[in-house]
């Protein structure tokens, strides 16, 4: 079959992406572009002429905002096109894939997709070549030759040899035969693969070796952590007999858990803390299981006042060597391989933190270090693809930040923290047993991500970025998200006998650590494409896929629940007593290795260790530059790691699941960072006021100095974080991040060594287990290495009722600092912080404390400034010129209503009702310092537009609209989950919280007969419903380069469109929220009231002005009563409403505009502080015309809007002024009891 090709271009209005690339590039690369084009590139394989026509507008294309054609006018003017490298996931094209497939739903075929880049005739070959290099990241994708259409070729799959004459190689050649084939082993681990085979009588194959040395890579064995240290020494400093003393206790607690025998290791030292608390009876709520999936804890939550046992289980993940060598992918999958671990548990994640490191992300792009990719790209495009990633699999990521110190230029710090939860009774943990089967389910296997964990164990050179495209995964998170929904079925998890995600090492690790003897078929393993061999197969980390144990009988019922989520499974290995994982291929063995081998994990590894001299400084003090102390406190919150991340932090969206406590900002002018993370427990249509907080801890200045007081204080910091937002401190559980250079000399290994004695002394002062940790020890790039990083992350139950948020409440109340002063060898005073802990709990439990911030890198000045912001409530203190620089790790400073007379509570003065602080004798107005802390950082990260101006407020008469039905006390909802939907579990609560009966189903595309079963089953849905609600999320991905297209091109299938009008036609009623609201635009229901073509002059929802994702709070004013789902409302009534979108912007022509005014369809606008619509950026985030949020039919009886009403629930949101509560759906309900 002939192939096409199509090119899609923006129309001139529609150019933002375009626009801003030409804008990057000039300022990064000091080039002067006056004109670049942009345009997605299409090559078609498998399709007719006709199949093509239907598609281009439908698929590839919008009629309001593109131009599609089968050929590009590039008028002699230089160009570039970019694809992904072969193998690499292209989420566009598979998007357009699943989409075509809809309108042909038998098609056979295939499309690549590219991006075409065309410049303006000044732009000359040296500028061109500067273009290529930034543009191109030969990791990940590569030149395109326009020249050729051809599909791609398949080769055949490499064979896999037998090494002949491997058991000769000896322990001189073995250092040079591992760097010859690129092992991560040394040659110590390959004599001891010598010697396993020479017992075995044969030589290994390939894929064998290839298994060994992922299996015993850093990465998945930990090497360095258990590499045993045979002699240990501390330099003589101020601070040496502490050391010396936590060297001590290390070796006591080993003497009295009886690991005297055990290796001396970085290992036992990570996890003795945990061990000896659970044998003091101070761990007991650890569960404990053979699945070492995350941190587990027993917690009792409240369900609808009754208390339930559940598990709550956490998790920090690190990809440093992927996100720096291809950002978007590495942090992307960071965030996948976080979240599947819980998973894995069986819990349902709901909860994520982000904490990263980077150098000068202001230093211009030519000063990059070779073999670098410049900081700042790095940081953006990381942030995309986390937050890409986070926002489409429906994940709240409810505190980010990035922090800086320049040597992060040796390798990028990516850290993802999770938090699930899973009640206890619908979670089975049994062992595997013999004919027990094996299941894979989820993504299928490709090339991307082999040799991952052995690649992640490797030092970064500056040849990396062109030698290790094949080691970064892809990530694709609505195939994630249809995992997740199939684990929060009790009815699913309660088959599971044992579980394992896939991320190092692929079939051989997820599937191979099930069990000791397995028999793994890979043949059966789905594969992307033909042409991968057994070593592929067996090592690929392909994404998102899970293997699970269950018993022979459960097989077709545990299938069948997968296929009713649009998974596809396969039963890949059967449970075997032989002790041995063999892998076949057809009737051929591909792998035999013994399992007591393969956990031998190699040869035994030594080291010696030097904790080196620490200098004899005062490491809190942090001198800040200025004239005035006017001039040094607002240069201290320009400071790199005191400025707002606003611009970074809106990216990620922060409300969805319904959970969100405190937003990421809080105050009537959300101006107050929150300093935790803290989301209800996910119980489903019940109530609780449980709630599980976050917190993290770590100064790379603190750690630079002193791995072992940083460390410490690293605990210090995240617990104090935790206790000023209302924890109590006591239920606080730890997982560590560790992140070290390489480990090359005595004083190297010294570093790991400190920081994790200063953890433990603190594990054991203040009775605070660290129950899960992550390593990664590579962090070196030539002569430069990370600086010393321990991040501790602290997860903790709380009462959701009692948790406070940082800013000012109320004029006239009392200022305090709850001051923590260090011991004298510079370690934090345990015993007073625990007394100041349980007296902040106490106080803040009472109502007395109403706000609180613990001090960090900025000091009082930070926490006074920030505090202020929120409410726009000013403060007058006095205090010694010191307090308000240095960093005060371990003091917070708290708002009460009360004078206090307590140890270490020391009052500093008051709040008050100006809007000024009025520090000793220094009076800054709170404008001053909110510019001074925003600014600088906005150069790289926008948090608002240039846009302003007001509209004219819409205002429409009563609702005339009523249902002529029988009354109905429970009107049925029907809500369609496709691939891509993310806030059902939201969406399906809120009605049923009115009273509604919400049927739900999942539209599977696997195969040809499931998108014929899935629309008709649609259509007989909607014919049994009362109300069709299309809720938000990513259709697809919102690809191909469009949100909602998957879903319009259901909507208007001619079985659905037919019971849609029959639905319209009984007076029934449509809400489209988000990505619902764009599917309903795009379908032609809104405005109009009635499915239709799309012309060039209908109205779209298009990429927001600021070019990326804004999650915040709106307020949005009600511009029109004339709907049911609007009359429990009064025009100009004001809602806070959560908005997470990056495809918000309604774009109407001004005659369409003024006809929506006309006839009140007008429902919702965005509005500013005085209550009237408005363009101001922020307030208007997106650049609505008319500053439309949502609009309904001329009848009234559709809605759609972009802010989620559905995400606000009692409890929920509590920094966050004004009425939250945007109830359309009892609006809804009670349109039917009337």
């Amino acid at each position: 079959m002939t192939p096409y090709r199509i090119f899609v271009e923006k129309r001139e209005p529609y150019r933002v992406e375009a626009e801003s690339l030409r804008n990057e590039l000039n300022s990064n690369l000091g080039l002067n572009i006056s004109d670049l084009r942009m345009l997605c590139v299409y090559d078609l394989f498998g399709f007719s002429a006709e199949l093509v026509e239907k598609s281009s507008y439908k698929v590839f294309g919008e009629p309001a905002t593109d131009t599609v054609a089968k050929e590009a006018d590039f008028e002699g003017r230089p160009y570039l096109a970019i694809e992904s490298l072969p193998g690499q996931f292209d989420q566009r094209a598979a998007a357009a894939e699943e989409c075509v497939k809809l309108i042909q739903p038998d098609a056979d075929i295939e499309i690549r997709s590219a991006k075409l880049l065309i410049f303006d005739c000044s732009v000359g070959a040296e500028e061109m070549k500067k273009i290529e290099h930034y543009c191109i990241n030969a990791v990940e994708s590569r030149k395109k030759d326009l020249s050729v259409l051809a599909a791609p070729e398949r080769a055949a799959a490499k064979p896999v040899d037998v090494l002949d004459g491997f058991r000769a190689i000896t322990a001189e050649q073995a250092p040079a035969w591992c760097k010859e084939k690129g092992l991560a082993m040394n040659g110590d681990d390959l004599m001891e693969v010598v010697k396993y085979f020479t017992a075995e009588g044969r030589d290994p194959n390939e894929t064998e070796l290839r298994i060994l040395d992922t299996y015993w890579s850093d990465h998945c064995r930990h090497t360095t952590f258990t590499t045993e240290l045979t002699d240990i020494k501390v330099d003589d400093s101020f601070a040496s007999a502490d050391l010396e003393e936590s060297l001590r206790q290390w070796m006591e607690i080993r003497k009295e858990l009886g690991r005297e025998n055990k290796p001396l290791c970085l290992m036992d030292l990570a996890t003795i803390g945990a061990r000896y608390l659970r044998k003091t009876g101070m761990l007991d709520d650890l569960e404990q299981s053979e699945e070492n999936n995350a941190c587990s804890i027993y917690v009792d939550v409240d369900v609808d006042g009754e208390t339930e046992r559940w598990l709550l289980q956490f998790k920090n993940e690190t990809h440093n060597h992927p996100t720096e060598i291809e950002p978007f992918g590495g942090a992307s999958t960071c965030l996948g391989g976080a979240i599947r671990d819980p998973l894995s548990g069986r819990s349902y994640v709901y909860q994520a933190m982000r904490v990263t490191g980077a150098g000068d992300i202001y230093k211009p792009v030519s000063e990059t270090m070779e073999g670098k990719l410049p900081q700042r790209v790095i940081s953006l495009r990381a942030a995309a693809g986390y937050s890409s990633y986070g926002n489409q699999i429906g994940l709240a990521t409810t505190h980010v930040r990035e922090i800086y110190h320049p040597d992060y230029v040796a390798k990028r710090l990516e850290v993802g923290a999770v938090v699930g939860a899973v009640k206890a009774s619908d979670v089975r943990r049994e062992s595997p047993a013999e004919c027990d089967v094996v299941l894979m389910f989820g993504g299928r296997t490709g090339r991307d991500g082999i040799g991952g964990a052995t690649g992640s164990s490797k030092e970064h050179t500056t040849s990396s970025l062109e030698e290790c495209g094949s080691e970064v995964q892809k990530g694709n998170a609505p195939e994630e998200r249809k995992i997740a929904r199939l684990f929060r079925r009790p009815e699913v998890t309660r088959l599971i006998k044992k579980s394992n995600d896939f991320g190092a090492g692929g079939v051989s690790v997820a599937i191979g650590e099930l069990t000791d003897g397995l028999d793994i078929y890979l043949d059966r393993v789905p594969t992307k494409y033909s042409g991968l061999n057994t070593t592929e197969i067996a090592i690929s980390e392909s994404q998102e896929r899970m293997s699970v144990v269950v018993e022979a009988k459960d097989m077709d019922e545990f299938m069948r629940y997968c296929h009713e989520e649009n998974l596809e499974v396969t039963h890949v290995a059967d449970v075997t007593s032989t002790g041995r994982m063999r892998m076949f291929y057809g009737d051929k063995i591909a792998a035999d290795l013994s399992r007591e081998f393969i956990d031998s994990a190699g040869a035994r590894h030594f080291a010696e260790a030097t904790i080196g001299t620490i200098e004899p400084r005062d490491p809190f003090a942090h001198e800040v530059k200025g004239s005035s102390l006017k001039e040094k406190f607002l240069n201290l919150l320009a400071d790199d790691n005191v400025t707002s991340q606003k611009g970074l932090i809106e990216h990620f969206d922060s409300s969805i699941g319904k959970s969100t406590v405190l937003m990421p900002f809080g105050g009537k002018t959300q101006g107050t960072e929150a300093q935790v993370s803290v989301q209800k427990l996910p119980v489903g249509n019940h109530h609780t006021d449980t709630a599980s907080m976050m917190a993290f801890g770590f100064n790379p200045c603190l750690t630079s100095w002193s791995p072992y007081h940083g460390a410490a204080y690293s605990v210090v910091e995240a617990v104090s974080k935790a206790v000023a937002a209302g924890a109590d401190y006591e239920r606080l559980r730890f997982s560590y991040q560790e992140y070290f250079e390489r480990m090359h000399s005595r004083h190297s290994w010294g570093k790991p060594l400190a920081a994790l004695l200063g953890t433990l002394r603190m594990q054991t002062e203040l009775g605070l287990a660290s129950i899960g940790g992550k390593d990664s020890m590579s962090g070196t790039f030539a002569n430069i290495s990370v600086p010393p990083t321990l991040i501790a992350f602290g997860a903790a139950p709380v009462d959701s009722k009692i948790v406070i948020s940082p800013e000012f409440k109320t004029p006239g109340n009392y200022l305090y600092v709850v001051r923590h002063t260090p011991l004298p060898s510079l370690m934090p005073d345990t015993e007073a912080l625990k007394r100041n802990y349980m007296m902040l709990h106490r106080l803040i439990s009472e109502g007395t404390v109403v706000s609180g911030y613990a001090l960090g890198f900025g000091g009082l000045t930070e926490a006074l400034a920030k505090m202020s912001f929120g409410n726009r409530i000013g403060a007058e203190v006095r205090v010694k010129d010191s307090d308000l620089f240095n960093y005060g790790n371990g003091s917070i400073l708290v708002e009460s209503k009360e004078i206090l007379e307590l140890p270490d509570f020391e009052l500093i003065g008051e709040t008050t009702g100006n809007e000024h602080l009025k520090v000793n004798d220094a009076a800054i107005s709170i404008d001053e310092a909110f510019e001074a802390n925003r600014k600088h950082f906005t150069a790289v990260y926008p948090d608002r537009t240039s846009v302003c101006g007001k509209v004219e407020n819409a205002v429409s008469g009563e609702n005339t609209t009523k249902y002529q039905g029988e009354r109905k006390e429970h009107p049925v909802v029907y809500l369609p989950v496709f691939p891509g939907t993310n806030c059902d579990y939201d969406m399906a609560a809120s009605f049923e919280r009115e009273g509604a009966k919400v049927t739900t189903s999942v539209f599977c595309n696997l195969t040809a007969e499931d998108i014929e079963k899935s629309t008709s089953d649609i259509a007989s849905h909607i014919d049994a419903c009362d109300i069709l609600a299309f809720s938000g999320g990513f259709s697809e991905g919102d690809e191909p380069d469009g949100s909602g297209k998957f879903i319009a091109s259901v909507i208007m299938n001619e079985k659905v469109k037919a019971a849609i009008e029959r639905l319209r036609q009984r007076g029934g009623l449509i809400l489209g929220i988000c990505n619902g609201f764009q599917a309903l635009v795009k379908s032609g229901l809104l405005p109009f009231g009635k499915i239709g073509e799309l012309t060039p002059d209908s109205p779209t929802l298009f990429h927001n002005d600021i070019n990326r994702h804004i999650s915040q709070i709106v307020s949005t004013r009600v511009g029109s009563v004339a709907s049911p789902w609007l009359e429990g409302f009064t025009l100009g009534e004001l809602h806070s409403v959560a908005a997470s979108h990056g495809e918000g912007k309604f774009v109407a022509g001004a005659e369409l505009a003024a006809q929506l005014r006309k006839n009140g369809q007008i429902a919702f606008q965005y509005a500013d502080a005085e209550g009237n619509a408005t363009m101001d950026s922020p307030a208007n985030p997106n650049g609505s015309t008319e500053a439309i949020e949502g609009i309904i039919s001329p009848d009234g009886l559709i809605l759609g809007k972009m802010a989620h009403s559905e995400r606000y629930a009692d409890g929920l949101m509590k920094n966050i002024a004004g009425n939250k509560s945007q109830n359309l759906f009892a609006n809804a309900v009670a349109y039917f009891r009337k």
